[in-house]
């Protein structure tokens, strides 16, 4: 609200835009206007009350647009950087090779030498390893001390549970549920529905590599359910 008082003056010079009270180097667009004249004695006050709003400063529609665009690629770029060591964490790469096959892993990460692991894991050993699709696979050691040529995914086939191996008992058991397996892998005690999936276990160049099975099942006689 604008305030004045003045003894010789017409109200609408007063509140009008060519008025100093109300310049355009404001930079206001008056919607309303008021007057209002109060007499005291020889003087007369004039008050102008005006409803105003900001003049429109918004930034043209295609510099916000380039504005956007270029915050949004300041915020991609190490957004993108960041991402990348968790994809490869997530889903690192394997050693394939022409067969479809990849380098079975121990638990540092490390590939399986045949040779090696021999010295350090005895007849009837069962040892978890990083098979096919990054699943966990048993490498079994056979009582002659040689490496069984079929590895056993750990994944129990009721909910997905990691199947330990009980050496006392000789068998495969589930902690979750308590479905059991032979030192094959075969079930023998629900409530999981199947065997537990295998792989070919070669040696390949002195190490270790896990093949997928499609054949016949030789637990069961049947058909791979994994296949």
């Amino acid at each position: 609200m604008a305030s004045i008082t003045l003894s010789h003056a017409a109200p609408s010079q007063l509140c009008s835009g060519k008025s100093g009270i109300f310049s355009p180097s404001q930079a206001l667009l008056v919607k309303s206007l008021r007057t209002q004249i109060i007499r005291k004695g020889k003087e007369m006050r004039i008050t102008c009350q005006a409803t105003s709003i900001a003049a429109d400063r918004v930034p043209d529609l295609e510099k916000r647009k380039l504005m956007n665009l270029l915050l949004l690629g300041a915020l991609s770029l190490p957004t993108a950087g960041m991402l990348v060591p968790y994809a490869t964490f997530f889903a690192p790469p394997g050693s394939g090779s022409s067969t479809g096959g990849v380098v079975a892993k121990d638990a540092l990460g490390n590939d399986v030498l045949a040779e090696e692991w021999l010295k350090t894991h005895g007849p009837g050993d069962r040892t978890l390893t990083q098979g096919l699709k990054g699943d966990p696979t048993y490498l079994v050691v056979e009582k002659d001390r040689t490496l069984a040529t079929y590895g056993i995914n750990a994944v129990c086939t009721h909910l997905g549970c990691v199947v330990p191996w009980n050496k006392a008992e000789n068998k495969f058991m589930c902690p979750c549920h308590g479905s059991q397996y032979n030192d094959q892998g075969r079930v023998v005690r629900g409530p999981a529905p199947l065997s537990l999936a295998l792989s070919h276990a070669d040696v390949d160049d002195g190490k270790v590599l896990f093949v997928p099975w499609v054949e016949t099942d030789f637990r069961t006689g049947e058909a791979p359910w994994w296949a």
